[in-house]
């Protein structure tokens, strides 16, 4: 089973523009997030995939493996899918570009689910982290999942699921993390299929895999990846370094 990551890189960000190109304790913060993902010891091979040549050239100038995106892409899977298409793989594993602290735990975790899983009934492992905050929980940038009996998402929204209409059942609310893997025939008839009425409501890609009857298992996690997103974000991470 070949099992490759790759890691979406858009040079433009609504909230704070070239974060990517950010110095981050003397490298990139894509560098270091690329470094990070190889260092994990996971992976066949690591690809940045780019919509921009200041990105490409900084990843092919530090001795990385960098595509360049032909199209213009609504979401990151779009962006993964054109570069994967004619990549000879098994498994990919979508690594977020602006989190250089990678955890190898969770990444482990999700690979796992596709080495037990031999019906082959999964077509996407993600993860999830149980939350408690009240604040967090109704969140809308905390987008939540809920899942069946054996950890199959049922549903994600960006509003509180389940609704707590009794405060006494004991239900348990989760928090998605972005961390994806796929097989690869999934994320292709992703990048074929149009998006439906549920993904353009919520803005979440992950609705479009529910839609058209595909099988994503959760994995929990108790850790968290620490993104950057703000220049405030940036500075936490310096200080961490």
């Amino acid at each position: 089973m070949k099992i490759i990551a790759v890691i979406p890189a858009r040079y433009a960000s609504t909230r704070f523009p070239a974060k990517l190109m950010q110095d981050l304790g003397g490298q990139t913060v894509i560098t270091r997030t690329y470094k990070a993902a190889l260092e994990t010891n996971l992976f066949d091979d690591v690809f940045v995939v780019t919509d921009s040549d200041i990105i490409f050239n900084e990843i092919v100038n530090n001795g990385g493996k960098a595509i360049m995106s032909i199209k213009e892409h609504e979401s990151g899977s779009d962006r993964i899918a054109e570069a994967v298409e004619h990549l000879d793989v098994d498994i990919v594993v979508n690594v977020q570009g602006d989190e250089p602290f990678i955890n190898k735990e969770p990444l482990a975790d999700v690979l796992e689910v596709f080495k037990n899983d031999i019906a082959r009934e999964v077509d996407l492992a993600s993860v999830m982290m149980h939350i408690t905050n009240k604040e967090d929980i109704e969140n809308p940038n905390n987008v939540k999942v809920i899942v069946d009996q054996k950890n199959f998402a049922l549903y994600f929204s960006r509003s509180v699921i389940p609704y707590p209409r009794d405060t006494e059942a004991g239900v348990r609310y989760f928090r998605h993390i972005g961390i994806y893997a796929f097989r690869k025939h999934a994320l292709m008839d992703f990048y074929k299929l149009p998006m439906q009425s549920l993904e353009a409501s919520e803005k979440l890609e992950q609705l479009r895999y529910l839609e058209y009857g595909k099988k994503i298992r959760m994995v929990e996690t108790t850790h968290a990846g620490i993104g950057i997103d703000t220049p405030e974000d940036l500075e936490k991470a310096r200080k961490m370094l």
